[in-house]
């Protein structure tokens, strides 16, 4: 098993800042009293959580949701992926949850299933899907939103026990239609590195990490959004899966059309 031990993912950065555009391009099938979704999106690289999962290099995602009016949704998510020292080319996830409304604020209870079809376990090594439940709420006083998300995981990414993930975010209407946003967080994981006394068990490749985000979106044309954005965490490149520079602070930038 390598070192470097990349997170998997379940959202899009960029998409979670666009999702009041995503609402305004949704499909309805009143019949069955369905609502879809999809989310094609071109990003400058694909981060998940503060950290690039193909290697800094771009990445062409789509994410598909389908939501009944009862609340109950399903949805998957694709993009080329890259972890160094693996085969891994691609991400291919599933989602399913119920998202209701009480006392004023929007609530999301979900799982997440993060799979890498193609990829070929070596002898002695550990998988890297994995699955994780997740809980969101948010809350709105204009012109602000505030977010919360809490995720825990029984095995987190290559089979590193439990991880825990705890963020906090704000949205911020400005005038001429954009969109300023901020988010903070903190991921734990149980096994971070090696351990000679329990060497059959997984472990992640690097310590437990603060992560944030400052971005500021706004729709370009014909209902394209562009999405431009500061990223950043407090691993250094020697603490960063045997010395890679995918935890460095980064631009970004993404552009999608919800349909």
């Amino acid at each position: 098993m390598t070192s470097a031990h990349s997170l998997g993912a379940a959202v899009l950065l960029g998409a979670s800042l666009l999702a009041p555009w995503a609402a305004q391009a949704q499909q309805t099938i009143e019949s069955l009293g369905l609502t879809v979704t999809t989310t094609p999106l071109v990003a400058t690289d694909y981060l998940f959580r503060g950290i690039s999962q193909t290697r800094d290099r771009p990445a062409i995602q789509g994410t598909l949701d389908v939501e009944h009016e009862s609340g109950i949704y399903v949805g998957a998510f694709l993009s080329n992926a890259m972890f160094a020292g693996t085969n891994i080319r691609q991400e291919l996830d599933g989602f399913l949850g119920y998202r209701f409304q009480a006392l004023g604020a929007k609530f999301d209870l979900g799982a997440v299933y993060f799979a890498y079809p193609g990829y070929d376990e070596p002898p002695g090594g550990f998988s890297p899907n994995w699955w994780e439940l997740q809980a969101k709420v948010s809350y709105e006083i204009a012109p602000f939103k505030l977010l919360g998300t809490f995720a825990w995981s029984p095995d987190y990414n290559f089979e590193s026990g439990n991880g825990f993930y705890l963020e906090g975010g704000v949205d911020v209407a400005l005038p001429y239609a954009f969109t300023l946003s901020g988010r903070l967080g903190y991921q734990w994981i149980d096994r971070n590195f090696a351990s000679v006394n329990r060497p059959n068990d997984g472990y992640w490749g690097a310590p437990d990490y603060m992560v944030g985000s400052v971005a500021v979106s706004r729709e370009i044309v014909w209902g394209f959004i562009g999405t431009v954005g500061f990223s950043f965490t407090n691993l250094s490149q020697t603490e960063c899966f045997g010395g890679q520079k995918i935890c460095d602070n980064r631009v970004y930038a993404t552009i999608s059309r919800p349909f």
